[in-house]
């Protein structure tokens, strides 16, 4: 057997609002993983160290969960008035599977930074101080995102005093515009099933009342009382729970056949990213993870949701523009947790803490579309130099 040396492949490991991942620039990929394919996903599973059935991907750069095994591929923007693309693969970490079918919004703060700092803009658009504009377009789902990059002596800015629940330290603040964020692109109209509300069947689970939604990521809400619980959960009381999680589970895939998103029921297991599964209750005082008490009235509702079968441990940044979305339309289940009526923002309680996210929803021609999703987030480089992996993986 022939011992080939490992390829060493330019890479960025970074922070991106609560998660972090591996961001490559495609013209730094092997030749063979520059395309949409099985060598790409084979590069990318063995960089995060994927399939590991011990669930630790100890041999990688994963974390071990849906947070941390992440991939994002930068290029220069293959539309016209945008910067740059980003691909997002969520990578599996105990099956030899990538995702590549939607978003992640939290990742998508480090977007901005990483082209800034790799060359990747026009510098006549990169101000010496003050905020960057940098256009991108989301290529897993074809949306456009603004991100609003704070620069110093003509470098990005990581370094500042912004907080963010689920994140120890604080960071510069990058505030991100989802513009259009409704309909991830397969699954038609905002409301797919064109209802606010539907009743959602789940053989041997029950019925429950559904707001099923794509904004931001497809998104499947529920009444948190309905399960039984009181919205106030943190990760161990759904996690620890093997048979929630299989209940969570068969909610996702009979939600996403209603959805449209697969067409057959077994379709739900090649599609772990989406939809997500999530439950509100209205605002009360909670504990978070770290032991903060929030009270009621510092929040609108509480949220929490479910991202490759586990609990989030705080909250996806494309779930949060679905909950600013949806909170923002009179009449869904998220709506009635904040107490009804018409909003353009929502500061909603998760297991970490607290998070504000805007939106602008309006009635037209009899549909409700929305214009543009609003948060602020915080990103940071934390390594940089060369991934290395064994040259057979492609």
């Amino acid at each position: 057997m022939a011992f080939l040396p490992q390829l060493r492949i330019p890479a960025t490991y970074m922070r991106g609002g609560t998660s972090k991942g591996v961001f490559f620039r495609l013209q730094d990929l092997p030749e063979a993983a520059q395309v949409l394919g099985a060598a790409r996903d084979a590069l990318l599973m063995r960089v995060i160290g994927s399939p590991d059935p011990y669930g630790k991907q100890t041999d990688g750069m994963g974390g071990a969960t849906s947070s941390t095994s992440k991939c994002v591929i930068i290029s220069t923007a293959s539309v016209p008035d945008h910067d740059v693309d980003y691909l997002y693969g969520q990578v599996s970490i105990d099956t030899a599977f990538v995702d590549w079918s939607g978003n992640c919004g939290n990742l998508s703060t480090a977007v901005g930074p990483f082209a800034v700092a790799n060359g990747l803009i026009d510098p006549a658009r990169v101000p010496r101080d003050g905020l960057c504009t940098v256009r991108i377009w989301q290529a897993n789902i074809g949306k456009t995102i603004i991100a609003h990059v704070p620069m110093r002596d003509g470098q990005v800015q990581e370094i500042g005093d912004f907080e963010l629940d689920g994140v120890t330290f604080p960071a510069a603040e990058i505030q991100l515009e989802f513009l259009d964020p409704s309909d991830d692109g397969d699954a038609g109209a905002m409301f797919p099933t064109g209802n606010l509300v539907d009743t959602l069947d789940v053989p041997g689970v029950g019925s429950f009342e559904v707001t099923m939604i794509t904004a931001g990521i497809p998104t499947i809400f529920l009444n948190a009382a309905d399960l039984g619980y009181t919205g106030t959960e943190l990760q161990p009381a759904i996690n620890e729970d093997k048979a929630a999680l299989a209940r969570f589970e068969k909610i996702r895939a009979y939600g996403a056949l209603r959805m449209g998103l697969i067409q057959k029921l077994e379709d739900a297991a090649t599609r772990q990213h989406t939809p997500k599964v999530a439950f509100v209750a209205p605002a009360q005082d909670y504990v978070s993870s770290s032991g903060k008490a929030i009270p009621a009235a510092d929040i609108d509702l509480h949220a929490r949701a479910l991202s490759m079968g586990k609990l989030h441990h705080a909250m996806m940044g494309t779930a949060a523009v679905a909950i600013g979305t949806a909170a923002a339309i009179p009449g869904t289940l998220v709506n009635r947790a904040a107490g009804g009526g018409e909003r353009e923002a929502v500061t909603f309680g998760h297991p970490s803490g607290t998070l504000r996210v805007g939106a602008q929803a309006a009635l037209v021609d009899g549909q409700w579309t929305v214009s543009k999703a609003i948060m602020s987030r915080s990103a940071r480089v934390l390594m940089e130099g060369k991934v290395r992996v064994p040259a057979d993986t492609l």
